[in-house]
């Protein structure tokens, strides 16, 4: 499909709905963007339903489905926004939580999880009818609006969205998300972005028009990518992580300049001038916010541009090496066999294989 979010995710990186994020305020790239540009952010499956009491769905991990819904995608991320009424989320290994009308709940890691109308409850959907329900979608034979549960009397409604993207070999966004993300409601929220997506969305539904599945998928990944954006807003001043960084002005701006450009001669006395701090303050609080020393962290990120350029093109090994800031192949080479476990022709290989023709 249409690469929708690359333009679409610039535009609302600048909405006045979500807290401002340091990076794109002190000018230079907009890291987020840049990272769902780059992991191929794309819509796999986006869905209603509507369930009645008792209802429960179980759906098994990811890897099982992701050939499905997506071929070829190295992971897939699963997000769900209550409309109405209320439910329980859980993944193995950790007490169900409760969600309710405008909350959002998001499964970043691929793992097996439940939604049940009671933490109790049983689902009577066995992983293989999991499975078929996901052939049965990603084919068209099932309508957006799907019907689940008992018929009885309390109701509840929440839009599903399925997204690949890659993870390898370095997705910073996903490895800062915890295996169960819930964002309750804030009381008194006003409409804003968000719900004005969502109700695009539904109002796409009701319009047999050709394309309309590409538009879905397009705004549930515009809707995950709002989603995200409000978690970086809502999180406390003492977080840390890769969120948490493009929120603290002088590592965001340290962000920014990097993912700029990535294939600078960068040093860490050079980007602590850049940004007029010592480079000792600069590299501790770097490395405490986002998890890596500043030249780690550059030398990650140059692999995971180099992994897209080798998975999606037919430039030489030498020329994408040069390109991410190396002119040495062979240093290139080294250091992306040790990032991302193979060498760059053995990764376009193994990708080209995984994808198909």
């Amino acid at each position: 499909m249409a690469r929708t979010h690359d333009r679409a995710s610039e535009s609302l990186a600048g909405s006045s709905d979500v807290t401002s994020i340091g990076a794109i305020d002190a000018g230079g790239k907009d890291p987020l963007s840049e990272v769902l540009r780059t992991v191929k952010l794309t819509g796999a499956l986006f869905f209603l339903v509507d369930a009645t009491s008792p209802w429960g769905v179980e759906v098994p991990h990811a890897r099982t489905f992701a050939p499905i819904i997506l071929p070829g995608a190295q992971h897939v991320v699963s997000y769900h926004i209550a409309l109405k009424g209320a439910g329980y989320a859980s993944i193995p290994g950790t007490a169900p939580v409760r969600f309710e009308a405008g909350d959002i709940v998001v499964f970043p890691h691929a793992d097996p999880y439940a939604m049940l109308s009671d933490p109790g409850q049983a689902s009577k959907m066995t992983p293989e009818a999991a499975l078929d329900f996901f052939r049965a979608m990603a084919a068209g034979k099932l309508p957006f609006v799907i019907e689940e549960g008992g018929g009885g009397p309390e109701r509840a409604q929440f839009v599903c969205g399925f997204l690949g993207c890659d993870v390898r070999p370095f997705n910073p966004l996903l490895g800062m998300l915890p295996r169960l993300l819930h964002m309750p409601r804030t009381a008194g929220a006003r409409s804003d972005l968000l719900e004005r997506l969502i109700d695009l969305t539904l109002a796409e539904t009701q319009i047999r028009n050709p394309g309309g599945e590409s538009i879905r998928l397009g705004l549930s990944e515009l809707i995950f990518i709002e989603v995200i954006r409000r978690y970086v807003a809502t999180r406390g001043a003492e977080a840390t992580g890769w969120l948490a960084g493009l929120r603290d002005p002088t590592v965001g701006r340290a962000l920014g300049l990097l993912h700029e450009n990535p294939a600078a001669a960068w040093t860490l006395d050079a980007l602590a001038g850049r940004i007029g701090m010592s480079r000792s303050v600069l590299a501790e609080r770097f490395a405490r916010l986002v998890g890596y020393p500043p030249m780690q962290y550059l030398t990650n990120w140059r692999m995971q541009l180099a992994a897209r350029q080798l998975s999606d093109g037919r430039k030489k090994v030498a020329e994408i090496g040069r390109e991410v800031g190396y002119e040495s192949e062979a240093a290139f080479s080294r250091t992306f066999k040790r990032i991302a476990g193979l060498p760059p022709a053995a990764w376009r290989s193994r990708r080209s294989e995984s994808i198909g023709p």
